[in-house]
């Protein structure tokens, strides 16, 4: 087979074949191991040329701590928060990470031992205590980290980090300093909210919260004005716009985002289960959260529409084959359809591959639990939203040119729905595609043109690669050996085409002590402009944001 050639660094690099199985994986035990900290800024090489308009603070978050004396966590999602900062001005950068000063890491680091159970890990009984307390302790519940890791998000003009429970901390971006804690539960009744709100052009963002009580489980969605009462605002105005009761009152399903058009929000409901039973008594059994999360390959996925105006759930609900998704790329609503564009696969085991022990593997046992993994792949739904009585029945009801997507009245009630794959056989190349990024402030909710993500032929993203939907045409990034993070599009100034910017991403090397590098491509040929190198290791992480100070 012949290889594409892609420029990167002065360089030709082949774009690796592809094949069904992947053998002799790179060991990425190093990018999932504990570092320091680094308060104070220090400077970067500059290699090639940084475009001088882009002015702020690139931010990134994701585990880095990964023990605390003699004990260890489990799994990726448990390693302590620590945030990067990336500050860029006049063509040069500075670096400098702080971990988040959560409850969580406070107690365990003035104890030297896991005192907070987290996603697959659950805090042993304290030693000091006698048997009969050390006893009585595991018939606690489990209580909720604040450890926030997985992303950057806004509320009200301030930046939170943000994992899946009731805890967010507000941080200061310039100075990567935990300002205050904040919890959901204080202002709505939820148990948690996702780590991926979305925003309105006015500055209202909408959530999705988990609740559980005695009138049984409820998916929520979570509605947060943009203006502030005080100066020293948080949450407050926070509403419940619905709540919508799971299919299995015992065992909701598990989401970790979902899509949201000009007038609606997307739930969707996947074969993704939580067995409640299982994380109420996690700590008795000593198993974590993870355990108690399994996927069910005979359900079907079904797809909720909420108005986000009246609150009003659609009473017709769209269902399509089983399968998983954890990042939404857009969704719009265009000639009385709404699009859906997500990165999904026909596999939801994911979450309990990306244990530790899995991720510092090396050899032919790495080959393996890449290989049983399913790849997600980017795919458009099209839903039609005038279904009523009148409408045929048994027939594909999109009328979208060129869509190969089918909708199909069951019932008045129930759509069944197949998807478009939004790329061509040359993803397939990469592995597929996730950590889906595209120009929100221009393009959300909106049609749009471009989407942006990492390939994924190792555990961790491999490659950085830009799709366009005219076409289908795909261009990549890939340099054996690196490992890039989520793309970031920042817009230049004034620009006038969708794709007018630059990507920004941190790329990782498990093989070079203190490799790191800030890559900037340019977004619209993704040549590399220039990177900046970083004299530290950094560790794998999750999401990240672009902080204008311009």
């Amino acid at each position: 087979m012949s290889c594409t050639k892609i420029q990167t660094s002065g360089e030709d690099h082949c774009k690796l074949p592809c094949q069904a199985d992947r053998h002799g994986l790179q060991s990425i035990a190093n990018l999932v191991c504990s570092v320091e900290e680094i308060p104070e800024p220090i400077s970067t090489q500059v290699k090639g040329t940084i475009p001088t308009w882009i002015r702020g603070n690139f931010l990134r978050n994701g585990p880095g701590k990964f023990e605390f004396g003699n004990e260890h966590y489990n799994h990726w999602f448990d390693g302590m928060a620590l945030m990067h900062q990336f500050k860029i001005e006049d063509g040069q950068v500075s670096y400098k990470s702080r971990f988040l000063r959560s409850n969580s890491y406070k107690q365990n680091s003035e104890h030297d031992r896991i005192m907070v159970s987290e996603f697959g890990t659950v805090a042993l009984p304290d030693p000091c205590k006698n048997i009969f307390l050390r006893f009585l302790s595991r018939f606690e519940w489990i209580k909720p980290t604040d450890n926030a890791s997985v992303s950057f998000v806004k509320y009200k003009g301030d930046y939170y980090v943000s994992t899946e429970t009731n805890f967010i901390h507000k941080v200061d971006p310039g100075t990567l300093e935990t300002v205050e804690q904040v919890d959901w539960s204080k202002f709505i009744a939820v148990n948690g909210a996702t780590a991926h709100p979305h925003t309105d052009p006015d500055g209202t963002v909408y959530n999705m919260g988990n609740s559980y009580g005695p009138k049984g489980t409820f998916y929520n969605i979570i509605c947060v004005p943009p203006e502030r009462e005080t100066a020293n605002d948080t949450l407050q105005g926070a509403k419940v716009l619905c709540s919508i009761p799971p299919t299995d009152n015992s065992r909701p399903s598990y989401y970790h985002s979902f899509a949201m058009s000009e007038n609606y929000v997307l739930f969707i409901e996947q074969p993704i289960k939580m067995n409640v039973w299982k994380i109420l008594t996690a700590k008795l059994t000593g198993k974590g959260i993870s355990d108690a999360i399994y996927w069910d390959p005979k359900l079907e996925t079904i797809l909720h529409l909420i108005h986000k105006q009246t609150g009003q759930v659609s009473p017709v609900k769209y269902h399509t084959k089983a399968m998983s998704t954890f990042h939404q790329i857009n969704a719009f609503e265009q000639d009385s359809f709404l699009m859906l564009d997500l990165c999904a696969s026909d596999d939801g085991q994911a979450i309990n591959v990306y244990n530790l022990q899995n991720l510092r593997k090396s050899g032919e046992a790495l080959d393996q639990v890449y290989n049983k993994m399913s790849r997600a792949f980017p795919r458009r739904f099209v839903l039609p939203l005038d279904i009523n009585n009148d409408t045929p029945m048994n027939q594909n009801l999109n009328t979208q040119p060129n869509s190969t997507a089918t909708a199909m009245k069951i019932t008045n009630d129930k759509v069944f729905c197949t998807h478009e794959n939004l790329h061509g056989d040359d993803l397939e190349d990469f592995g597929g595609l996730e950590f889906p990024q595209i120009n929100y402030n221009r393009c959300n909710t909106k049609a749009y043109r471009y989407f942006y993500g990492c390939g994924f032929r190792h555990l961790v993203g491999d490659s950085l690669l830009k799709m366009d939907l005219e076409g289908k045409q795909l261009k990549s990034w890939y340099q054996e050996g690196l490992f890039p993070s989520e793309p970031v599009f920042v817009p230049s100034p004034e620009a006038v085409d969708e794709d007018e910017g630059v990507i920004l991403s941190v790329v990782l090397t498990p093989t070079e002590d203190k490799g790191t590098f800030l890559l900037v491509l340019d977004a619209q040929t993704f040549e590399e402009l220039g990177r900046a190198e970083v004299p530290v290791n950094i560790p794998y992480g999750f999401h990240g944001a672009f902080h204008s100070t311009a």
